[in-house]
């Protein structure tokens, strides 16, 4: 086709032309991101980002540690998955990008990076360990109303495992009656402070707890926790979530002064 017309030879030139530049530009573009992958990883960091957690997710940190994560909502959520107890979270920014999670003490829970980079710190673990990402998780938020029935269980529960901790009888009572909109409050309440004695009896110190009698919870205007004749005083605020009641650390603190 090409030697029968003169128009027909010029765009086969043309084409030839355009494929004899072809591997240049393509060689300079595969230089650029072989670059781009070693300095950023294999995907770069518009993937990276692509791929951010999910709002709830699991992860295992190297040190065995596996918890879920709950960004829903306002106040991130974390829970582990060798205790009842669900941590309320407060979220500080932090230089390069990065989101530190702090527990009601002010303590560093979590470091996330913006890169989806997660980790973890505990007692064991001051100093962090990585944690990993292995997929979705069920939210971690709890109902906003439980039965009566259900809040006598759940008290009854709280009360033998605290009584289990300290080798004698700790009886969980209400001050106030509880309403429905209190009643998963009341009843987180309870949990939180048998995880505080099993805690306290775990580290061996079971000798404070014998200035502990009997358990009260308290409605109020903020959440604590004191000892007064005997009886430990949880003081639990409606309307607040889950962050109106002292986590176990704070009553573990005022159980050991």
């Amino acid at each position: 086709m090409a030697e029968k017309s003169g128009l027909g030879t010029f765009v086969v030139l043309a084409i030839a032309a355009t494929f004899s530049l072809a591997p240049t530009t393509s060689h300079a573009q595969q230089t650029a991101q072989s670059l781009r992958d070693a300095l950023l990883g294999h995907h770069g960091f518009s993937a990276s980002r692509r791929s951010a957690a999910p709002p709830v997710a699991r992860y295992v940190s190297e040190s065995g540690s596996a918890f879920v994560l709950d960004r829903a909502t306002a106040q991130p959520l974390l829970k582990f998955e060798n205790s009842q107890e669900v941590w309320v979270l407060s979220s500080q920014p932090a230089p390069r990008g990065d989101i530190i999670y702090r527990n009601e003490m002010g303590e560093p829970v979590l470091r996330a990076t913006k890169l989806g980079g997660m980790t973890l710190f505990t007692e064991d673990n001051p100093m962090g360990a990585a944690a990993a990402l292995t997929g979705k998780a069920t939210s971690i938020q709890p109902p906003q109303v439980i039965s009566i029935n259900a809040l006598f269980q759940r008290l009854g529960q709280a009360s033998s495992r605290a009584s289990r901790a300290a080798q004698r009888l700790i009886p969980f009572e209400t001050v106030q009656d509880v309403r429905p909109e209190t009643s998963v409050l009341v009843a987180d309440s309870a949990t939180i402070t048998a995880e505080a004695f099993e805690r306290l009896a775990r580290n061996g110190d079971r000798t404070v707890l014998s200035r502990v009698m009997r358990v009260l919870l308290a409605e109020g205007d903020k959440p604590g926790a004191t000892i007064r004749n005997g009886a430990l005083i949880i003081t639990y605020a409606p309307g607040q979530g889950l962050a109106g009641r002292p986590s176990s650390k704070r009553i573990v603190k005022i159980v050991d002064r």
